[in-house]
């Protein structure tokens, strides 16, 4: 059996898992802003996993698989994604930054899309991260099942992970403080960079402190307005999610135990869809399952 959101989220190794997922989602930021900014807030990220399931072949509507924009927007608003102009709009942001292209197809009055070879290796790549940390928990090698042939894979287990994805209200709406960072623009880049400066996490600490915040760097790290950056972690100080040792932003900066287990649990769902997928199309990651999944 594949892992569970439960397996991970009492899985204490799983900690490590998300600093490292966390790390390799801002080194494609640094490598790639405009590609990673797909990545940057939760519906981006819904809308490109959407349109990559449609391109390999989704089975939303009964229709013949393929990629167009009113199939897109017809999808993204049935599925509660984004509105329709919202949905419009992103695709011509796509075709703008070269990440869709035109291509022939079956009805001569629609125009089709796919991904191009930068988006589809960015993609995998992102597929491939979140094998190895999968690999990393229990010896598999599902990530060099997948770099031996990333078309066919990317094609089978993506669609798996999106429509799980976008039924899950755990990976969509996992709590609050999650919820803010993540529907923000740009929010999810901020919160993968404050978690990943965790220097660890006891399950019973009601805080922990990062050490000192530089808001100038994360400014210019993201491509963040001061305006925006400060509103974000006002209401998240405002919930009570994050905060400074001391008054007027002065001191250490610390998370609460509360949003970290927002994301951890947001982690734990997510990976368990992913593996879930995998095993679907490329069979048991490890044979010896008790020993393989015995929770630590």
């Amino acid at each position: 059996m594949a892992f569970t959101a439960e397996n991970l989220a009492a899985d204490d190794r799983f900690l490590s898992a998300i600093l490292h997922c966390a790390d390799q989602m801002l080194s494609i930021y640094r490598e790639s802003p405009r590609i990673a900014s797909i990545f940057a807030a939760q519906q981006r990220w819904l809308m490109a996993h959407a349109g990559f399931a449609l391109h390999y072949g989704h089975p939303d509507d009964g229709r013949s698989s393929g990629l167009y924009s009113g199939r897109f927007i017809d999808f993204a608003v049935r599925n509660d994604i984004a509105s329709r102009n919202t949905a419009a709009a992103f695709m011509q942001e796509m075709l703008a930054y070269r990440f869709l292209r035109p291509v022939p197809g079956p009805d001569k009055r629609t125009r089709y899309l796919e991904p191009t070879e930068i988006a589809e290796q960015h993609f995998t790549r992102w597929l491939v991260a979140h094998m190895m940390i999968l690999d990393s928990l229990d010896g598999g090698e599902r990530a060099d099942k997948i770099t031996a042939d990333p078309p066919a894979m990317m094609a089978a287990i993506q669609p798996l992970i999106a429509r799980a994805i976008i039924g899950s209200e755990a990976v969509r709406s996992p709590g609050p403080t999650f919820n803010l960072f993540n529907w923000a623009n740009t929010g999810g880049l901020v919160m993968d960079y404050l978690i990943s400066r965790l220097p660890e996490f006891p399950r019973t600490a009601e805080r922990v402190v990062l050490g000192p915040l530089s808001l100038r760097e994360i400014r210019e790290q993201f491509m963040i307005s001061n305006t925006h950056l400060k509103r974000l972690l006002t209401q998240a100080a405002t919930m009570g999610s994050v905060g400074w040792t001391e008054p007027s932003r002065k001191g250490d900066f610390w998370l609460s135990g509360r949003f970290i287990m927002e994301y951890w649990n947001y982690q734990a769902a997510k990976f368990a869809i992913i593996d879930a997928a995998a095993e679907a199309v490329l069979g048991p990651a490890v044979r010896d399952e008790p020993q393989a999944r015995r929770v630590s």
